[in-house]
């Protein structure tokens, strides 16, 4: 089947936490899923296996995929290597481009609101996330952090409407953020299924990566221990 500009199919890879997702998108619209999210980094073990399964299943070869999208980060160090690689190395030997996309605004897209804000919280450490805010149509409103938790966190946010917490990050927090206007969205996290949309915005408008020069978004400079002096 030739490749053309007005039908995209698209490869989503999220491995950013420790749920395993992947994803074949025809024009935005999923035409396959696999994800494993049984606790585990599993990613090393499963994501190859993932990707060949769900090619199976939309009933293409790798060779009709139009585009690889992988989620950027921020999230697990190890877990954004292994997905960015295997991204990386499906687009150098299929010749087409890689799309990143924010891990943050995809597990955001989880929640479907009509007014508020949402925000989507990935683990970091003790009482330690990576976060952002979102509005309801998931356009972000204040940029992503690491910050540590703390009663009056988002504060200016509760005051005005009701918020959204989802993911591993959030449920952590549930004790510490108790505002009348915070809500908690359980068993929330990043997924390849949010990406389709995504990742299709972004291919109609060429905002494509270097696919050589192309690192994830660690944030690791938000969460770097100064050593002690002696």
């Amino acid at each position: 089947m030739q490749k053309n500009n007005f039908l995209g199919y698209i490869l989503n890879i999220e491995t950013a936490t420790k749920n395993c997702s992947v994803s074949i998108a025809k024009d935005g619209e999923m035409l396959a899923l696999k994800e494993l999210n049984n606790g585990n980094y599993s990613h090393a073990e499963v994501l190859h296996t993932f990707i060949n399964d769900i090619v199976n299943q939309a009933n293409i070869s790798l060779n009709q995929l139009n585009a690889i999208a992988v989620s950027k980060g921020p999230g697990s160090y190890t877990g954004l290597r292994i997905g960015v690689s295997a991204a990386k190395g499906l687009c150098f030997s299929l010749n087409i481009p890689l799309i990143s996309i924010n891990t943050l605004q995809s597990l955001a897209s989880v929640a479907k609101v009509d007014a508020g804000f949402i925000v989507p919280m990935i683990d970091a450490r003790r009482m330690e996330v990576y976060a952002a805010v979102f509005n309801k149509s998931t356009t972000q409103v204040r940029a992503i952090k690491a910050e540590i938790i703390e009663a009056n966190s988002f504060a200016e946010f509760l005051q005005e409407q009701k918020v959204y917490f989802l993911g591993d990050g959030a449920t952590k927090c549930k004790e510490v953020l108790t505002h009348a206007n915070a809500i908690f969205i359980e068993n929330a996290y990043p997924s390849a299924k949010e990406m389709c949309t995504l990742s299709f915005e972004k291919y109609k408008k060429n905002d494509i990566e270097d696919v050589a020069y192309f690192e994830p978004f660690y944030l690791k400079d938000f969460i770097a221990v100064p050593q002690k002096k002696h």
